[in-house]
């Protein structure tokens, strides 16, 4: 039976796994301290309106990039958030479960790499022990 969008399908195999050409020449896996320009995730600029008040977030690849900007929007709009990033990256998630945490919610870090099924039955654990529940969960893990 063709495959089509509507076709359920196992990710695991879904998708192309590994580097491109296109991305031969970008470094693996991305550190924030490395970019020049500085990206702009929003530390200084997004203010949020409550409008995730009460939520749990998980975020995996929220140390960085696309995931930090995630990450301080939805714990300015009031959400409690983990992230999860590799253990190569602990300078970034430290800086932003400090940004994460001065806005006033509950923020966690658990290093890990999501490539390891057991590693994410662990994560998602001990993310409902840190927050209660998971009400969001954002996958932004990017190449890991």
């Amino acid at each position: 039976m063709p495959t089509n969008q509507f076709t359920m399908q196992d990710p695991r195999s879904q998708y192309q796994m590994g580097r491109t050409e296109k991305d031969s020449d970008q470094p693996d896996p991305g550190l924030d301290e490395i970019l020049k320009p500085k990206a702009d995730h929003g530390e200084d600029t997004y203010v949020g309106s409550d409008r995730l008040k009460g939520r749990k977030a998980l975020i995996t690849g929220g140390d960085s990039g696309i995931g930090r900007a995630v990450a301080i929007a939805f714990a300015r709009e009031g959400a409690d958030v983990v992230i999860n990033y590799l253990a190569s990256e602990e300078a970034d998630a430290k800086e932003t479960l400090d940004i994460l945490k001065a806005s006033g919610n509950k923020a966690w870090g658990i290093a890990g790499d999501i490539s390891d099924e057991n590693f994410c039955n662990d994560l998602v654990a001990q993310s409902v022990e840190n927050l209660g529940s998971i009400d969001i969960l954002v996958n932004n893990a990017g190449k890991q």
